[in-house]
C-alpha cells in the first residue's frame, strides 16, 4: 500500500509545480478579476458537477465565510447547493440545465461565473458557461485534459493539461485557495 501512496503524491506535486510555474500569471488574473467584480458589488457564481460541484461549494464558502482572516462576507453562491432547484430543474427542463437556468435567474453583468469541468465538456457546464457570457457575466473556466468546448465559452480560461481527473481537482481547489487568498489580502479591510 505505501508505493501507490508514493507514486500518486510524487505525480500530484510534480504537476503541481509544472502547471503553478506556467501559469501563475493566470491565476492571478483570475483573482484581479474577482477582486474586481466584488469591488463593483458583483458576486461570484459556482458550478460543476461531482467533485468540481463540491470544489464550487468549497469556494463559495471561502469567500462567504473566511479563507484566512477576519474580513466582511463576500457575495458567492455555489449552484449545487439546492436539491429542490436542482431536481425540480433536471425533472422539468433536463439536467443540461440545471446550472444555465439559475445563472439567467441570479447572474447580472459584471457577475463572476466561475465553470468547472475536469473534462471541459460537461452539457450542463458549458450552457451554463454560454448563458452567462450572454448576460455579460465575466466567465472563469477551470478544465483538465485538452481543455474541452469550455475554453470557447469563458473569457479567462485555466487548463490543467492532465488525463487524471484527480489529479486535475487537486490544482483545481489549490487555484480556488490561490484566489481565495489573493482576494481576500486585496479586499482587506473592506
Amino acid at each position: 500500500m505505501i508505493e501507490p501512496i508514493r507514486r500518486s503524491v510524487q505525480e500530484s506535486l510534480e504537476l503541481k509545480r509544472a502547471f503553478f510555474a506556467a501559469n501563475e500569471e493566470a491565476v492571478a488574473g483570475l483573482a484581479r478579476a474577482v477582486v474586481a467584480a466584488l469591488e463593483k458589488g458583483n458576486k461570484v457564481i459556482l458550478f460543476g458537477n461531482g467533485g468540481s460541484a463540491a470544489d464550487a461549494q468549497h469556494i463559495a464558502a471561502e469567500l462567504v465565510g473566511r479563507f484566512q482572516e477576519d474580513r466582511r462576507p463576500l457575495a458567492a453562491v455555489a449552484l449545487t447547493t439546492d436539491t429542490s432547484i436542482l431536481t425540480a430543474l433536471g425533472n422539468d427542463y433536463g439536467f443540461e440545465q440545471v446550472f444555465a437556468r439559475q445563472v439567467r435567474a441570479i447572474g447580472r453583468p459584471g457577475d463572476i461565473a466561475v465553470a468547472i469541468s475536469t473534462s471541459g465538456n460537461s452539457p450542463n457546464v458549458l450552457l451554463a458557461a454560454a448563458a452567462a457570457r450572454e448576460l455579460g457575466l465575466i466567465t472563469i473556466g477551470l478544465s483538465g485534459g485538452n481543455g474541452g468546448r469550455l475554453a470557447g465559452l469563458v473569457d479567462h480560461h485555466v487548463n490543467v493539461p492532465h488525463d487524471s481527473t484527480a489529479r486535475v481537482q487537486e490544482v483545481h481547489i489549490m487555484i480556488g485557495h490561490l484566489v481565495c487568498e489573493l482576494v481576500e489580502r486585496s479586499l482587506k479591510g473592506l
